[in-house]
């Protein structure tokens, strides 16, 4: 176990130096975050916007969580090392190394993931949270804030596991363009990050209620703006904790698979 926390302080260490890359995304994340708020305003005061499940003042706080923690929650995070690795037979040099593969890159990913929205997450949480109403990001009681912050790890851990699989199934295909176009399509309807979930119509958000993608993000966000309460809350958990192990599991035995037929291409 030490050396994988060794690849996460390693990595972590290294994504906290790319400073001009967090103050870039910090301005992009702002600006998105207020072109979407203008949206969604304009739609509610226009009147069309019906009984929809989620106020304006909790969607300003989801908009803005979801700016927040951009970095963390999309899918399409690319690696150059992990790609060269599978195109050019470096990966056999990693398969030398006396640990497990599917660790090393999970604890690699985690750390980046965490590093860059580390760097742009807490500026933008200080600024959204001073702005003036009706755009400013509301917090819950404290309580909540316990309970964001443990779905979140959660969240975390759920994404990477996604992700490491998806460079798993690369393995196969020798390109990773493909299965990444498919998983963030997919990942960026069915989270919440193109449109949140509580705008679906009901029997849709159903059924996306018990997809992973949902967890990767809404689940959290509505909890914390208190769009979901209660029960719900831990129906939700369950459903989360369960994929989280699914998703895992199946990266593992996957990598197993894998690894023993493996063709090391290059020389």
């Amino acid at each position: 176990m030490k050396q994988y926390i060794s690849f996460f302080k390693l990595k972590f260490t290294v994504g906290l130096q790319y400073r001009a890359a967090a103050i870039a995304g910090l301005v992009t994340q702002l600006f998105f975050g207020f072109v979407n708020i203008f949206v969604y305003m304009a739609f509610y005061s226009s009147g069309s916007s019906g009984n929809v499940g989620i106020s304006i003042d909790q969607l300003t706080t989801y908009l803005w969580l979801n700016q927040t923690f951009f970095a963390l929650i999309y899918i399409w995070y690319r690696d150059n090392d992990f790609i060269k690795m599978i195109r050019n037979g470096d990966v056999a040099y990693e398969l030398c190394r006396p640990s497990n593969l599917y660790m090393m890159w999970f604890a690699r990913i985690l750390a980046a993931k965490l590093s860059s929205a580390l760097l742009r997450g807490i500026p933008l949480l200080i600024i959204s949270s001073i702005l003036p109403k009706p755009y400013r990001l509301i917090y819950p009681d404290i309580k909540t804030i316990i309970l964001f912050i443990f779905i979140m790890i959660i969240s975390s851990i759920l994404i990477t596991a996604i992700i490491v699989l998806i460079y798993v199934i690369s393995f196969y295909l020798l390109d990773e363009k493909g299965v990444v176009g498919i998983f963030s399509t997919i990942s960026d309807i069915l989270s919440g990050q193109a449109i949140p979930l509580a705008l679906f119509p009901k029997t849709l958000g159903y059924v996306v209620s018990f997809l992973p993608f949902a967890y990767i993000s809404d689940f959290a966000f509505r909890v914390f703006c208190k769009n979901i309460t209660g029960s719900a809350i831990i129906k939700g958990l369950i459903v989360d904790v369960s994929w989280l192990i699914i998703i895992i599991f199946i990266g593992i035995k996957l990598t197993d698979k894998i690894l023993k037929r493996v063709v090391v291409q290059g020389g």
